[in-house]
């Protein structure tokens, strides 16, 4: 599919210019300050050094202070206390985090992780009843909870507390909770809005640490457990959560938790400097797979377990979950691509929408996820689970899909997520309707230009502008993440030194070594799944790239490459 290259526009120049002499990081790495909204040299320091003297007051927080007096009371009186969590990686490291904090002041605590295909989504029946059965009095529920209307009522019938630490979107009523932390509530003015589940989590036990007079390092030891979340749960990395994510970098690089560092072994990256991109495609994959096949009970057990041979173990388990997952996977997805050629009407719709009571239920979120990308627009996939229709939504670039979901509640059970990605659960009978429903909301709403395949570009740069000294002047803006993209550069007018060649065991690979007509410095670049443009790269005609910057990591001789995300020639602009 062809893709449009959206160059984005040119920052003030007296903000650049500014940005371009501080510590001489040249005119590029100014403008691509510029571009994330930094206007002065002292945002830029900020920038460039993150510290924790930068987070924000937890108190800012609607409800916390009621939140932790709660806490503190429930402490004093040695009442029971339950932490609460979702079965995915922001709901397992949040349970982990606060769970493995508190259990440090209090005896009595314990967790629970849903069971994602029994209890679902959020807050269940079944755990209130347990609770009482436990003669639990107080729940601390983490990365869900802020729509759980119905079952906080039900709860409070039975002398059940809850502080509610979420981050997604209200409804229309809040729960009757005696806390309710969410950045997003319309009365909170905390100033970012944008934490994870497992951000919120932390910055309630900041409160707690800072009311009962806990030092702050003792907190900090689980940082590397909110940058898994902040990876893994897509949430910008920006503000208090670049500075979370810094912090929880250095920590899982240097000190990981048992737990992290035997996924860290079987995923096979020890050894490298991780950043956010190895937890999203290494290591929160993996403590998904714990919830999406078995139970994320198993993810909770290995982030607390204080025993490396034991961490391991549980690590080496929750793998196998993973090979499982991507076999369900790609069986899942190959099934709907098929469902989507052969269907006719599907080709002239604006989403896609399919549903197949078999399905595996820990999947289909993946499955939506690629089949979003593939064909670039909404789609939502559903299965079966006892009496009901369960679903996850996902959308393309600059889509709202929570919004367009909402468009449709009359005819759902239940939903909730973000922009981007959305949960919904439906009955049998609702499934045509809502497909229908959902394509009219999605036509109706969305922009032509959202359903074609984007690449958003920084800046036009020369091949003779990739230094090493730029490079390293580059990585300063590290982590790169949604609100910091890793920064996306065109030249125009390149030609194959006459080198390039196809590799792969397909041929299906361009590895390209280029050059401008002016100069004659030579840049190597890897262009996957674009083989078949071989001959045509080797034409003597000049064509532009867009592409992203990397090290070499095979000891090649050019120490930096460039990852070709497209190649284009005059004639097809």
């Amino acid at each position: 599919m062809e893709k449009r290259w959206s160059i984005k526009e040119e920052p003030h120049f007296d903000v650049e210019a500014e940005l371009s002499a501080f510590e001489d990081i040249g005119p590029i790495i100014g403008r691509l300050l510029a571009l994330r909204g930094i206007t002065s040299r002292e945002e830029a320091h900020a920038f460039f050094y993150p510290t924790l003297a930068q987070l924000h007051d937890p108190f800012l927080m609607k409800d916390m202070a009621v939140a932790v007096d709660r806490l503190s009371k429930a402490i004093s009186s040695n009442e029971s206390i339950l932490i609460y969590g979702d079965y995915d990686v922001d709901g397992t490291t949040s349970v982990a985090l606060v769970y493995s904090f508190l259990k440090e002041f209090h005896p009595h605590i314990d967790y629970y992780i849903p069971d994602r295909c029994d209890e679902g989504y959020g807050i269940s029946q079944k755990s209130i009843d347990l609770a009482e059965e436990k003669n639990i009095s107080l729940v601390i529920a983490l990365d869900c909870g802020i729509k759980a209307v119905d079952k906080i009522a039900y709860a409070r019938e039975k002398g059940i507390d809850f502080i509610i630490c979420d981050h997604h979107t209200p409804g229309a009523e809040l729960p009757e909770a005696v806390a309710c932390l969410d950045p997003k509530r319309e009365d909170c003015n905390y100033p970012d809005k944008n934490l994870s589940g497992c951000g919120v989590g932390f910055k309630f036990m900041q409160a707690f640490a800072m009311r009962k007079g806990v030092a702050f390092d003792r907190l900090l030891r689980y940082i590397d457990l909110v940058v898994v979340s902040i990876a893994s749960d897509v949430v910008p990395v920006t503000g208090e959560n670049r500075t979370l994510a810094v912090a929880g970098l250095k920590k899982l690089n240097q000190d990981p938790c048992l737990g992290l560092k035997s996924i860290i072994q079987v995923a096979g990256i020890d050894g490298k400097e991780l950043e956010l991109n190895d937890i999203v495609f290494k290591i929160g994959p993996r403590l998904n797979a714990a919830g999406r096949i078995e139970s994320g009970n198993n993810a909770v057990k290995l982030l607390i377990c204080n025993d490396e041979k034991e961490a391991y173990h549980i690590g080496c388990s929750i793998n196998r979950c993973n090979e499982t997952r991507k076999d369900l996977d790609r069986n899942i997805t190959r099934e709907a691509i098929r469902l989507v050629a052969t269907d006719k009407n599907l080709s002239h719709r604006k989403t896609t929408v399919l549903y197949q009571p078999c399905w595996h239920q820990g999947v289909i979120g993946i499955v939506a996820s690629r089949l979003s990308s593939l064909f670039c627009r909404p789609s939502v996939i559903l299965t079966r689970t006892n009496k009901l229709i369960v679903g996850s939504a996902r959308s393309v670039d600059g889509y709202n899909v929570y919004q367009a979901i909402e468009a449709c509640q009359d005819l759902l059970e239940n939903f909730g997520g973000h922009d981007y990605a959305a949960g919904l659960t439906l009955k049998p009978e609702n499934v045509e309707v809502f497909a229908q429903r959902f394509e009219e909301v999605v036509a109706h709403t969305i922009e032509p230009a959202q359903l074609v395949p984007q690449i958003d570009v920084d800046v036009e740069i020369r091949l003779k502008d990739i230094t090493q000294v730029f490079f390293d002047n580059l990585k300063r803006c590290h982590p790169f993440g949604p609100g910091n993209p890793k920064p996306v550069f065109v030249t125009r007018n390149v030609y194959d030194f006459g080198t390039s060649k196809v590799v792969g065991r397909h041929r299906e690979h361009l590895m390209l070594e280029l050059i401008e007509s002016d100069s004659p410095k030579i840049i190597r670049g890897i262009a996957f799944g674009k083989g078949h443009l071989l001959n045509r790269i080797k034409s003597s005609q000049p064509f532009d790239i867009c592409y992203t910057i990397e090290e070499c990591m095979n000891n090649h001789p050019l120490s930096l490459q460039l990852m070709v995300l497209d190649i284009k020639w005059k004639s097809e602009q």
